[in-house]
């Protein structure tokens, strides 16, 4: 009986950490919401070097690409970014509106932990917060039990959102 106990219990973690990762929301879903309906045409802002150096102390590393794509429409923007949890990246869709962020959403989540920074009542925290001189958020983001790794990651990505609306804009 026990064994048969332990075997449930073990198959429901499991089954817990498959069902956490998926595919939330399609980017372009995401980027027709944000806009309602009409996405505008996208556009594309370069990592010179004057700007990595700014990103990667927001990261802690290099982003993944030099050319990252963006949306933008009276003074707001939104981006679909990509950072590492733990091992796997996850994929949040972020709206900044005259400097401060307006909508962050997590699209695409494919760690096996974590996975509760998906809901509104931790994305909610964002809303409003901008970027200090020292490029950190001029808010406090309370932290999810559990999801430390995951809470960094879209910490990090709603700082660098930030950062490129404020270079998207020159």
């Amino acid at each position: 009986m026990r064994r048969r106990i332990s075997l449930l219990l073990i198959s429901l973690t499991i089954m817990g950490s498959v069902f956490a990762r998926g595919v939330y929301q399609a980017p372009m879903d995401f980027l027709a919401e944000s806009f309602h309906g009409e996405v505008p045409e996208s556009s594309l802002l370069l990592i010179d070097t004057s700007l990595e150096a700014s990103v990667k102390q927001i990261l802690g590393h290099r982003y993944e690409s030099q050319r990252i794509r963006y949306w933008r429409e009276e003074g707001r923007t939104a981006w679909i970014l990509q950072e590492v949890g733990k091992t796997k990246p996850i994929t949040v869709g972020i709206v900044v509106n005259q400097g401060k962020l307006e909508r962050v959403k997590v699209l695409v989540f494919r760690e096996s932990r974590g996975w509760e920074v998906r809901y509104p009542f931790f994305t909610d925290q964002f809303i409003g917060a901008s970027l200090t001189e020292s490029a950190e958020l001029d808010k406090t983001i309370d932290g999810v039990t559990g999801a430390t790794l995951s809470v960094s990651a879209l910490t990090r990505l709603a700082r660098l959102a930030i950062l490129l609306h404020k270079e998207s804009e020159k």
